[in-house]
C-alpha cells in the first residue's frame, strides 16, 4: 500500500515575527488567528502526527486535531542560537554563520547540523506506516523532508520557504517519494 505525508507547518509565534530562531515559544495572536482561521481545513488523514513545541501542540489543538508528539519531528535544534535573530548572532559571529549557511555539516551553535536534521527526517519518513499521515511541524523539518524528496544537495534546504500554516504534500509509491505540492496555504486547501 502506498504512503503518504502531508506537513501543515505550524502557526507563527514572537519569533516568527521577529525572525528569531525559535525558543519553544508559543503562538503569538497572529498564530492563534491564523489557526483559527484555518479550522476546518486541515486534509483528512489516517493518523496525525506532531513536534514536541507549543507551536505544534497549540496548532493542533486550535484546528482540532487530534495528535501524537514524535520526537522525530522535533524543529531544528539550534541550541545556542534559540531565541536570538539571525542578525544579532551575525553581527557577534560573522565566521559561524557564514559556516552555518555553506557547511552542512557545521554546528556553530552547539546543536544540531543540517546534515544531521536531514537524516532525522530521511529516518521519520523510512518509518512511516501505509496510508496517509498528517505532520505539524516548523518549517525547518519540511524543508528537510522536501531535500530528501528530491535527493537534493544539502545547500537546497536554504531555496526552500514554506510559510506558516502552509501544507507540502509527499507520496510513496513503491519505489520513490515525489512531492505532490508544497506551500499550499491551509486556508486554500482542497
Amino acid at each position: 500500500m502506498s504512503r503518504r505525508a502531508t506537513f501543515l507547518t505550524s502557526a507563527p509565534t514572537a519569533a516568527t515575527a521577529a525572525a528569531a530562531f525559535s525558543g519553544d515559544e508559543p503562538l503569538d495572536g497572529r498564530g492563534r488567528a491564523w489557526a483559527e482561521a484555518g479550522r476546518g481545513h486541515s486534509p483528512r488523514a489516517d493518523r496525525v502526527r506532531h513536534g514536541p513545541e507549543r507551536a505544534c501542540r497549540e496548532t493542533c489543538s486550535i484546528l482540532g486535531l487530534d495528535g501524537t508528539v514524535d520526537p522525530l519531528l522535533r524543529d531544528w535544534d539550534l541550541a545556542s542560537w534559540s531565541g536570538r535573530t539571525l542578525d544579532d548572532v551575525a553581527t557577534e559571529r560573522p565566521d559561524d554563520v557564514a559556516a552555518w549557511l555553506t557547511e552542512p555539516d557545521a554546528a556553530p551553535h552547539g546543536g544540531e547540523a543540517l546534515t544531521a536534521l536531514l537524516a532525522r527526517v530521511q529516518r521519520w519518513m523510512a518509518g512511516l506506516p501505509s496510508g496517509h499521515t498528517l505532520a505539524v511541524c516548523a518549517p525547518a523539518v519540511v524543508r528537510a523532508a522536501v531535500v530528501t524528496v528530491l535527493d537534493a544537495p544539502a545547500a537546497a534546504f536554504w531555496r526552500i520557504d514554506p510559510g506558516p500554516m502552509t501544507l507540502t504534500d509527499i507520496r510513496h509509491g513503491g519505489d520513490r517519494w515525489t512531492v505532490r505540492a508544497t506551500a499550499v496555504p491551509l486556508s486554500r486547501a482542497p
